[in-house]
């Protein structure tokens, strides 16, 4: 396990306060992140349905999914054997048969036909044939949105969490230089994403430790495509008098470290040069601004401050809450920074500002993954935000 015994409790206890204040007898937990956070497992089975399931009455989680993962959970999970519910195959992408039958028998045979059950409404992994099924086969049960419930409690990190989002760090730095490295005129894209997955999973020399897949892919893009956001490298070619925007997560345990740059080959025009140092001192501001009691808005407003000094617009969020994650994101979906949000940063709170500038033609990104402290904030990187040059 990657956390302690005593941590599990105090993350169980934590989701049980909360369930009983939201009136939940039972959740039932299908975003991987909140399964991991739960229980520890780590497979990569979350294309089929599994879950966690928590009851007030149960002093472990159950989890369920494909029998044949069942296996995964033994190894990865704290949980008892008698915790562990593998469902048969013949459930397996078997219509008119469905995995959430199993669900529907196993609420059924602990008499919980009555009870109030939270379930993720808007997680990727809970789909409407799921929620179907349940309220089909359970039509007593009261069910009840609890849609980041979890997200909530995961929001504050424990020093353990800190520390694998530190190691995550040290592979996105590696990452980044590999790919500043690597960029040159003629070279295809493909080749250099290659070398920085290489990075990111096995470290280099300098690093001892290996990493792992991300929750979101690379993100490489040069010339107009640096105009859009999350576009994903291609067997295009670097070419000269282009920008090239990178976006990359360093990854151990789960947690994740999120960091962009931007790359130029050749000589930046004025408007490039202008914007990143405006957008550098926008991050400032915002770094300046993040601190324990401080809200979403007041960072948020420290960025803009420094855009619309300059005439600058951005449209979308400047950050979100990071850690914990799975495909297709890394995102924690709880505080956001932008205007009007007033969810407070606490210490350990950590979050990846991120000050995309997507323009007609052409974009730049530049990025921190910021943790709070217990008088301001620190930077899990310490890697230059200068436009980075190519001859």
């Amino acid at each position: 396990m990657n956390f302690t015994q005593e941590e599990y409790s105090i993350r169980l206890n934590n989701v049980k306060k909360s369930m009983s204040e939201k009136g939940l007898d039972i959740i039932i937990l299908t975003d991987p992140s909140n399964i991991n956070y739960l229980t520890g497992y780590d497979g990569w089975s979350f294309y089929v349905p599994q879950g966690v399931i928590v009851s007030l009455d149960k002093n472990e989680p159950i989890w369920f999914g494909r029998k044949q993962d069942s296996k995964g959970a033994i190894l990865t999970t704290y949980l008892k054997h008698e915790n562990i519910l593998g469902y048969p195959e013949d459930l397996i992408q078997a219509p008119p048969k469905h995995p959430y039958d199993f669900v529907a028998d196993f609420i059924h045979n602990n008499k919980w036909s009555n009870k109030n059950i939270g379930v993720e409404m808007d997680s990727y992994y809970y789909t409407a044939e799921n929620h179907n099924r349940l309220v089909t086969h359970c039509p007593n049960v009261t069910f009840k949105n609890a849609h980041l419930l979890v997200n909530w409690i995961r929001y504050v990190k424990s020093e353990t969490e800190i520390n694998y989002m530190k190691e995550g760090a040290k592979l996105v730095q590696a990452g980044m230089q590999t790919a500043f490295d690597e960029i040159k005129p003629g070279v295809k894209q493909s080749y250099v994403a290659g070398k920085i997955q290489n990075t990111l999973l096995g470290g280099n020399k300098n690093i001892n430790i290996g990493g792992e897949y991300s929750g979101l892919n690379i993100i490489l893009a040069s010339g107009k495509s640096a105009s859009a956001s999350h576009l994903t490298p291609t067997d295009k070619k670097f070419n000269i008098n282009e920008g090239t925007i990178i976006e990359l997560g360093g990854v151990k345990h789960r947690y994740h470290c999120a960091l962009s740059r931007t790359v130029y080959i050749g000589e930046p025009d004025k408007k490039l040069n202008e914007t990143i140092k405006i957008t550098n001192e926008g991050i400032e501001k915002a770094i300046e601004s993040t601190k324990p009691g401080n809200t979403c808005h007041d960072v948020a407003v420290a960025f803009w401050n420094v855009l619309e000094k300059y005439g600058v617009e951005k449209e979308s969020r400047a950050g979100y809450s990071i850690g914990l994650g799975y495909p297709p994101d890394w995102g924690e979906h709880t505080l956001s920074i932008r205007k009007n949000e007033m969810t407070i940063l606490k210490p350990n709170v950590t979050y990846h500002l991120m000050a995309g500038m997507w323009m007609d033609t052409w974009g730049l990104e530049l990025s921190e993954s910021i943790r709070v402290t217990d008088d301001g904030c620190e930077l899990f990187c310490n890697f230059s935000r200068d436009l980075h040059l190519v001859n």
